[in-house]
């Protein structure tokens, strides 16, 4: 046992580890991924908060088409002005404006807005991926990726190899085996999907 995980991280480092982090993350559906771009600690409603803070509307244009900005830009505005006004109508205007540009960001990734979530919903590895480009630091997430991987992949594996011996012992044994084999064999099925397909982000 203790070879064949040894032979699963090498595996794992040498073959294929970049996108097989990519797809084993979003398996572990740690968080949905609309989540990161629909969320108020996500980098695109930062933007939205810190455009309506500032009076920067060029803040928005990079998260959405440039066809967009027709819808945009002059409801911004709006609701810029309405700042000093009624706080209760401005806190109205505002939800309005990041929902209407959050779904045009979210039409322009090809993806469903399914409204707004609340700070702190986004996936923990999304925020060690956005602090890393902040930071410049990105060996430091790639080790903990690299940790996080190895420990779900080889659980994964070991959970379906120790099952496997015993598949036919027991129709209760057996369906023990097929699960933790489906949860293995998916997980496989997805890295191949996924090299074959080019590495293309999908929501």
């Amino acid at each position: 046992m203790k070879t064949r995980r040894f032979n699963l991280q090498k595996r794992i480092v040498q073959g294929m580890f970049v996108p097989m982090l990519i797809v084993v993350f979003s398996m572990l559906s740690l968080q949905p991924a609309s989540a990161h771009c629909d969320s108020f600690d996500g980098p695109a409603l930062v933007d939205a908060a810190e455009a309506l803070e500032t009076n920067n509307v060029d803040l928005l244009k990079k998260w959405i088409l440039p066809e967009d900005e027709a819808i945009v830009l002059p409801l911004f505005h709006k609701v810029y002005n309405l700042k000093e006004g009624d706080a209760e109508v401005y806190e109205i205007v505002k939800t309005h404006f990041y929902e209407t540009f959050v779904r045009l960001h979210r039409e322009m990734e090809g993806a469903t807005f399914t409204g707004l979530k609340p700070a702190g919903t986004t996936a923990h590895i999304t925020v060690m991926s956005d602090k890393a480009l902040v930071s410049g630091d990105f060996d430091g997430l790639l080790k903990a990726l690299n940790r996080h991987v190895n420990g779900q992949l080889t659980e994964k594996y070991e959970k379906a190899a120790a099952l496997y011996p015993l598949r036919n012992r027991s129709a209760e044994d057996g369906r023990r085996y097929v699960a933790a084999y489906v949860d293995y064999t998916h997980a496989v099925e997805a890295v191949h999907d996924l090299l074959a397909g080019g590495g293309h982000h999908n929501h």
